[in-house]
């Protein structure tokens, strides 16, 4: 998650100071050059910053300034990201990758007792520096089979490289993040409540989210009783949080990892392909365009389950395609319960907005019901190998 900046630091000029005190914390080689705001992303705000080495060559980096708003411990989850990256650069480099475009690094201060990798300042303003992945691009959406199957893959690989670690040793950074029957349960609290005096018009809303409330519970029933594993998982798998090679188009390396934290490896893989396959935007107010692509659906599955067939357990990959329309069942809850609460947590563009959400993601769902026989045979057909 990434923002454009909406700085309260001042002019550009007070910026660019705050970013040259930050890069020499953490004590960057060479001079500093010039810096730019990268705009994509809007939760922390990010700058591409350039140095020149002495030897005369450029070198990127990326400096951001974390929201703490909205990342209430950003320590932990700075404690979560150093953890996992170093675990992932240990084993590419033990494999023999020598591409560093493959894995994420965070640099550690140089000063100043306990080298860390994040920096706050004097306004108590929380910076972190990473390496910048060069010659990449990302995707917003696409409907490119290849690079739906590269995502697909670049996720599967992350779970893979993951598979190994204890994901106990994390923080909950956000607790109950998943846990879908609690938000079921907070939900229709709220509608009791009425706070908004918005219930009775979202009656069939409702209705429908009443119907489904056992269904969009099971995966958190079933890490309950034991019969799944807890895994690493990035919670935000969207085709926005893959780098991709600028030519080639292969993916390079997931990024973002804010979210990561201990969960279930059918949240990660459910939500990518909500999001993946959905034939029409998040807020379509004409629901009767609202669809699941099949064939988007297969070509990420096809390039997730390929690098996780060896870490799975036979459970884990039964339940792929129910990650698939639990995650699109927890976010229509979640735009309605934003809705009928005040429209306090996500952001909305027009009245009424969130309401659109939630009717987009149940036509999603209702469409991925229909189809969920044939989602589970695609999975259970490619993890054997079969074409």
């Amino acid at each position: 998650m990434k923002q454009n900046d909406s700085s309260s630091c001042g002019n550009f000029c007070t910026i660019e100071k705050k970013i040259q005190n930050v890069c020499s914390v953490f004590g960057l080689p060479g001079t500093f050059e010039k810096y730019e705001v990268v705009v994509n992303g809007n939760i922390n705000s990010t700058y591409k910053v350039t140095y020149i080495l002495p030897s005369g060559d450029f070198k990127n980096y990326i400096v951001q300034k974390v929201n703490m708003y909205v990342f209430k411990k950003p320590r932990q989850i700075m404690n979560n990201i150093d953890l996992i990256t170093t675990h992932i650069k240990e084993k590419k480099e033990a494999e023999g990758i020598k591409d560093t475009r493959h894995y994420m690094h965070f640099y550690h201060t140089k000063c100043g007792g306990k080298r860390k990798n994040f920096f706050v300042d004097t306004d108590h303003t929380f910076w972190r520096v990473s390496r910048y992945i060069e010659n990449s691009k990302t995707y917003n959406e696409c409907d490119n089979l290849f690079v739906l199957e590269e995502t697909g893959r670049a996720f599967g690989l992350f779970q893979n490289e993951l598979a190994d670690f204890d994901a106990s040793k994390l923080y909950e950074t956000i607790p109950y993040f998943h846990n879908t029957k609690k938000r079921m349960e907070d939900f229709f609290r709220h509608v009791k409540e009425d706070s908004c005096d918005r219930v009775d018009s979202v009656a069939e809303e409702i209705a429908y989210i009443a119907s489904v409330r056992e269904r969009a519970s099971e995966l958190t029933d079933m890490l309950t009783n034991g019969e799944l594993p807890l895994r690493v998982t990035h919670n935000d798998t969207k085709i926005n949080n893959v780098l991709f090679d600028m030519d080639k188009e292969n993916a390079l390396v997931v990024i973002d990892l804010d979210t990561v934290m201990p969960g279930l490896v059918a949240h990660d893989f459910g939500d990518a392909v909500r999001f993946c396959a959905n034939t029409t935007a998040e807020d379509e107010k004409d629901v009767s365009r609202v669809s699941f692509s099949l064939e988007k659906y297969e070509a990420f599955a096809r390039g997730f389950i390929s690098e996780v067939r060896d870490t799975l357990t036979e459970n884990e990959v039964k339940t792929l395609a129910l990650g698939a329309l639990t995650m699109t069942l927890e976010l229509a809850e979640r735009f309605l319960d934003d809705y009928i609460t005040g429209d306090n947590y996500f952001k909305t563009n027009y009245p009424g907005h969130n309401l659109v959400r939630t009717r987009c993601q149940i036509a999603l769902a209702k469409d991925i019901e229909k189809k969920f026989d044939k989602m589970q045979d695609i999975a259970e057909r490619i993890y054997r190998g079969e074409k």
